[in-house]
């Protein structure tokens, strides 16, 4: 089991312990809820860690699709996961609904990250994030279009709020 006694809501850190979670504060804040299922659980029925990262695709994708562009700039680029990385609080089982929230972070012209967060029930079970980069077809790095990014930061959150 895990044990998460002393860290209650971890989030990005570059240094090897996760900090606390401040209240954030973004325009906006992209949502999207996941059931578990008895395929997400091992032997024990607890949820597979893996399938928080298949968890930060679906919703980053739900989010670029929804907020973002429709398309996903597929004539213009395509865009690259650079860095991954997950933080476990607390256990989730079947049958439960996962709430993810999705901010924006370090937004640059041509990448930004994602940090998510997974609530059941309102409490923080596990958070994440993503280093996304914009590139053309070639996998050569661009810049992203004004008006993309003008949408990517609209879920930004001070960076102060992330890394403390």
């Amino acid at each position: 089991m895990l044990v998460a006694d002393t860290v209650r809501h971890p989030v990005f850190h570059p240094g090897p312990a996760p900090q606390p979670l401040p209240q954030l504060r973004a325009s906006k804040t992209f949502r999207h809820t996941i059931d578990i299922y008895l395929k997400d659980s091992n032997a024990y029925a607890n949820t597979y860690f893996s399938r928080y990262f298949e968890w930060q695709g679906i919703c980053r994708e739900r989010w670029f699709h929804q907020c973002i562009s429709a398309d996903m700039l597929q004539s213009m680029g395509v865009f690259i996961t650079k860095r991954a990385h997950q933080e476990y609080v607390q256990e989730t089982f079947p049958f439960q609904s996962v709430e993810c929230q999705l901010n924006t972070f370090d937004v640059k012209q041509c990448s930004f990250y994602l940090l998510f967060q997974f609530l059941v029930a309102g409490q923080v079970v596990s958070t994440g994030y993503q280093q996304i980069v914009f590139a053309r077809q070639d996998k050569r790095i661009q810049r992203l279009p004004e008006h993309v990014l003008s949408k990517v930061r609209e879920y930004e959150l001070p960076v102060n709020a992330v890394k403390n």
